[in-house]
């Protein structure tokens, strides 16, 4: 068994021929940039596509294949250039009858399932080109097209306010999908603006792993959010062992924004213009209960929650990660100075020393990031749609 860092939410902005894929995300964020830059720059083993289903992706896609730069792995997954495993994947919206929407990540072993899941979809999505994501669909209706396709269903940003579930469609999973449906949800997704520790207030979630991803729409932040797996090798058929913990395969750890950061930590009032300070659950404006607030995660979990302690027991641990662009001093020339040097962001973030990073970096820039390493930084907390920051 070894250890895998895994990341599995990343965008597709544009195809190589220049097709727009996904709105409000970054034009050089097409397949081959990001399996180059998470395999030769982020240092990442596997990445999850969730843009897949778009006819356009699956052009490049096939592109890479005849190439033979991309090819499909034994047990699921496709490889490229011999160390980087991709998993194809979507990003999909469903809506609730009761009102209230919500995202989910749905990912297929081979190429022929994605494009199977990829024409039954084209029947409940009004654009596949533009790979908006919204269905006509539940989301019982959306689990029981992936699982009839040979593929998995995973809670995507399962906290946050807009388009997730426990933010805006219902206070238990059990409200929206079936317990034998249930039953087969392998994991769910946390989200920037939460942690295990918060999940773990909800014991239906007690079976469940927890993933932290990127939800990269641009190619720095990919490796925003990641975890190691422990597996026998990066296929499909492990990531789905690890995720549900068979096997001996499992999650080993979690490594993610501090919650604080979070775009949607705590409740934010949008007359006011400002994040709402004071003890959870805070789900009015203190100015005036007419203003319109955007209730935070932190918040909305205080009024959910089913338990005061989390239970925390066999769950691996989740460590605070602050990406290298949130820091003061850090940008993209820094950043390339440093992965050239080092290889690649995760051995910056995780294994080089104070001493290394001087000869690279200004000192005050390599204490931060040793800051960043050990949790020491204080962060103004996010909320609105606005990120947290660091403070100087």
């Amino acid at each position: 068994m070894r250890q895998y860092f895994v990341d599995l939410h990343v965008h597709i902005g544009r195809s190589s021929s220049g097709n727009e894929v996904k709105r409000a995300t970054s034009g050089n964020l097409t397949f081959e940039n990001i399996a180059y830059d998470a395999f030769y720059r982020k240092g990442i083993n596997v990445i999850g596509v969730v843009d897949a289903i778009s006819p356009y992706v699956l052009e490049d896609i096939e592109e890479l294949v005849d190439r033979g730069e991309l090819r499909e792995i034994k047990k699921g997954g496709m490889e490229y250039r011999e160390g980087l495993t991709i998993l194809l994947g979507a990003e999909i919206e469903t809506h609730e009858d009761k009102g209230g929407s919500a995202h989910s990540l749905c990912f297929f072993p081979t190429l022929k399932e994605i494009k199977n899941f990829s024409g039954e979809m084209s029947k409940h999505v009004k654009n596949m080109q533009l790979c908006s994501s919204i269905s006509r669909l539940s989301a019982q209706e959306l689990f029981d097209i992936v699982d009839s396709h040979g593929g998995i269903l995973i809670p995507a940003h399962v906290f946050t306010p807009h388009k997730s579930f426990y933010g805006n469609c219902c206070d238990s999973l059990l409200e929206v999908f079936s317990h034998d449906s249930f039953e087969k949800i392998p994991a769910v997704e946390l989200g920037l603006s939460a942690d295990s520790m918060m999940a773990s207030q909800l014991s239906e979630l007690d079976g469940k792993g927890f993933i932290s991803n990127s939800d990269a729409h641009s190619l720095i932040k990919m490796g925003r959010e990641y975890n190691i797996f422990r597996m026998e090798d990066t296929s499909y058929e492990e990531v789905l062992k690890a995720l549900k913990g068979a096997d001996g395969r499992k999650i080993q750890a979690n490594y993610g924004l501090d919650p604080k950061l979070g775009k949607y930590h705590r409740t934010y009032c949008l007359v006011c213009d400002r994040v709402v300070e004071g003890q959870p659950p805070i789900l009015k404006c203190p100015v005036s209960d007419r203003h319109r607030v955007v209730v935070g995660v932190r918040d909305r979990l205080e009024v959910i929650k089913d338990r005061e302690e989390a239970k925390m027991e066999g769950r691996p641990p989740y460590n605070y990660q602050i990406p290298l662009d949130f820091l003061p001093g850090v940008g993209p020339k820094t950043i390339d100075k440093l992965i050239k040097h080092f290889g690649s962001e995760m051995k910056i973030l995780h294994e080089t020393t104070f001493d290394e990073l001087t000869k690279v970096v200004k000192e005050d820039v390599a204490e931060n990031i040793i800051m960043a390493r050990k949790g020491m930084l204080y962060i103004k907390e996010g909320g609105g749609g606005v990120y947290g920051k660091i403070e100087k």
